[in-house]
């Protein structure tokens, strides 16, 4: 049963799928796309929704979270809509850099 629509990044879906062993290859499968372990992810989106940078929805920083990008042109491809100013821009970036 579905309790709440909250997106997350993959590796914080890690924590959702539990030890049971039907989930093994499901966990193999997301690991090899992660860079970031799940608690790290989650430290990563507490640091940018602390910036209370109103522009940033939760799937935003669930895709900035899995894509972990460096450059200001990757992460702006994350926003479609909109423009992040500069100091916006580097509160992220800088973010992301002590995670990886």
């Amino acid at each position: 049963m579905i309790k709440d629509n909250i997106p997350v990044s993959m590796a914080e879906s890690l924590k959702y799928l539990g030890k049971e062993e039907k989930h093994t290859e499901l966990k193999a499968f997301i690991k090899k796309f992660i860079k970031i372990s799940p608690e790290d992810a989650d430290k990563l989106r507490k640091k940018i929704e602390g910036f209370n940078l109103m522009k940033v929805k939760s799937e935003q920083i669930s895709k900035i979270i899995d894509i972990l990008p460096e450059k200001a042109e990757d992460l702006s491809k994350i926003f479609n809509d909109l423009n992040l100013d500069e100091d916006e821009t580097q509160k992220i970036l800088g973010a992301i850099k002590e995670y990886i």
